[in-house]
This record gives structure tokens, C-alpha cells and sequence, in this order.
């Protein structure tokens, strides 16, 4: 998903994205993975409507949610990996 972002860039497309970020509570990576969103969207030329979710650890398994922060664009984790479902 990651590599379709810079493909499109790297072409002059404009793509419109929507972006969910899930969180745990605890998390403290929030403020450094807004900004480094921000920073890459405006250097890719990509639009996107970002939305913060806070969850917990049983609504974390039943979306399938694998860390936090968790990026998932399109309805897909950006960072799909073997790890079991669940925060901390």
C-alpha cells in the first residue's frame, strides 16, 4: 500500500486516500506519526482524510488491529505482518 502511494506520486496522480490510525490509549507515537503523515502526504501530492481512533485491547482483536500505532489506508493495514491481533 505504501509502494501505491509513491507509484501514484512518482506519476503526477493525485489520489484521494482515507487513512485510519488506531491507538491505544497509551500510546505515545501520536504527535510524531501526525507529523510525519502530514509531511509525506504533501510531499507525495496525496489528499487523504485521516481519522485518530482510540481502542482497547478486545476491540483491537475483533478489528484485527496488530499494534499501536496501527496505519491501515483503504480499509487495509498499510503494514500487514504475521503478529497476532491485540494492543498493549
Amino acid at each position: 500500500m505504501i509502494a501505491l502511494l509513491f507509484h501514484a506520486s512518482k506519476y503526477g496522480r493525485v489520489m484521494a486516500l482515507k487513512i485510519d490510525i488506531y491507538m491505544s490509549e497509551t500510546c505515545g507515537s501520536y504527535h510524531q506519526l501526525r507529523e510525519n503523515l502530514d509531511r509525506a502526504l504533501v510531499d507525495l501530492n496525496v489528499r487523504a482524510d485521516i481519522s485518530y481512533h482510540t481502542v482497547y485491547y478486545d476491540e483491537a482483536i475483533s478489528l484485527n488491529i496488530k499494534g499501536s500505532p496501527s496505519l491501515w489506508i483503504n480499509g487495509q493495514d498499510a503494514f500487514e505482518g504475521a503478529r497476532s491481533p491485540g494492543i498493549t
